[in-house]
């Protein structure tokens, strides 16, 4: 019997179960027959992968020397002597398949470490979550080793050649703070001399690839000291460097940043730039005055002055976004007739902002409608952001940029999960 079926058996009893009483019972002896059937497979299969390894040499091969013992964390639990064939030499010499030579971890736990962690977990939280699972608590080297692994993940995923032609691209920056040496030392209550490091601001450069399918990926990102034209080119030119076909990206959408724009010109010059309306209406915002406001609502209820401004701020942020919603390009622009016509005289700073570089906030719709709500906004990343910096938030300061790229890295790969969750439950 294998795991998938012995597991859904005993939960099966478990769920029918009259008697709440033996589910501690059911529980426990779920995870003594799936730990014990795991680890009767993954014995099997070491002998066979040993075996292969045998098969393939030519000439005189080395005899078996019967087993050592390991002990191996698994998701259903801690396996504590695990027999692991070996040969009577060269075993540092040939590959380890299943387990590398000095894995302690399978790779479905490590995952599940990696998925707890990136949802808020401390490394100490991981260690008291974990302990139930294995009987025995992980080191914090255990743990460090776990990230480590998500740290060779996530540059394997950074530095991979970009094969596929990116029609459409999402650029934005998220600004995370991130510790640096000083060059200065202090002596801290042990007496230890130790380098003195201070956080600075640094952002986090990101790339979305849309497709004509509608579908998304994150292709790159990188860390640099601002959204300058400077980085936005060092920026660029990695993504040039890992393979991207500049010369097919047919538009790049971002949220008008100034470093941005040379940068398009000079590397994607035939690319068209659409403004992301979101990032425009909310810098129109930012430039009310609030003159000669509404003393009344609609129903005529007299409003004092915060209610007032909040009227003026949902009005004229409501009929900007409601300029963008048509499908139709020539609808769109007469509703921004109207909306300038409707707004100028009240609010002129604002009107002045909103239409400067406005064009540029129509370009998607030279697109097929069905990308409008992917393109108009940079919205995806947005989201996306919004995930990391609860992360961030938590964590203060990153110790180094490393473990910055790969807190992204685990945020990305947690959002991606939930995106895949939300199309099986759409599928079902």
């Amino acid at each position: 019997m294998d795991i998938v079926t012995r597991k859904a058996q005993i939960l099966r009893v478990q769920t029918q179960n009259p008697y709440p009483e033996l589910n501690e019972v059911l529980q426990e002896k779920l995870n003594t027959e799936v730990l014990g059937v795991t680890q009767s497979v993954l014995e099997a299969a070491l002998c066979e992968e040993l075996q292969e390894h045998l098969n393939q040499l030519a000439g005189e091969r080395p005899r078996r020397s019967g087993y050592f013992k390991r002990v191996l964390d698994s998701e259903y639990g801690r396996i504590e002597s695990l027999s692991v064939p070996k040969l009577r030499h060269g075993n540092r010499d040939r590959d380890w398949q299943i387990l590398g030579r000095y894995q302690r971890g399978l790779g479905s736990l490590l995952n599940f470490c990696l998925s707890l962690y990136v949802m808020g977990l401390s490394l100490r939280d991981l260690q008291e979550a974990l302990y139930p699972l294995l009987g025995a608590v992980l080191s914090v080297n255990a743990i460090n080793r776990i990230t480590e692994a998500a740290q060779q993940q996530m540059n394997q995923r950074r530095t991979a050649k970009i094969t596929t032609a990116v029609p459409i691209l999402l650029v934005d920056g998220v600004w995370v703070r991130i510790q640096y040496a000083s060059g200065e030392t202090f002596e801290d209550q042990a007496g230890h001399v130790r380098a003195l490091r201070q956080a600075e601001e640094r952002v986090v450069l990101v790339a979305m690839a849309i497709y004509p399918d509608g579908t998304r990926e994150i292709l790159h990102y990188e860390i640099a000291e601002s959204e300058s034209q400077f980085a936005w080119e060092s920026f660029f030119k990695g993504l040039q460097e890992r393979g991207l076909k500049l010369d097919g990206v047919e538009v790049v959408v971002s949220d008008g940043t100034n470093g941005l724009p040379a940068v398009l010109k000079a590397w994607v010059p035939q690319a068209q730039h659409q403004l992301c309306i979101t990032h425009k209406i909310r810098a129109m915002l930012r430039h009310l005055g609030y003159e000669n406001l509404s003393i009344q609502d609609a129903q005529g209820q007299t409003l004092d002055l915060p209610e007032a401004k909040k009227l003026r701020y949902t009005q004229i942020k409501t009929d900007a976004y409601d300029i963008y919603k048509t499908d139709d390009w020539m609808e769109a622009i007469e509703r921004l007739v109207v909306f300038v016509e409707t707004w100028q005289s009240v609010e002129p700073n604002a009107i002045r902002s909103f239409l400067r570089d406005i064009v540029l906030t129509f370009n998607f719709y030279d697109l097929n409608p069905s990308l409008y709500p992917l393109v108009r906004t940079t919205n995806a990343l947005e989201r996306l952001f919004r995930e990391f910096r609860n992360k961030s938030d938590e964590i203060g300061a990153f110790p180094n940029e490393d473990s910055c790229l790969t807190i992204f890295f685990l945020v990305l790969q947690r959002d991606h999960t939930k995106h895949d969750r939300l199309k099986s439950v759409a599928k079902n």
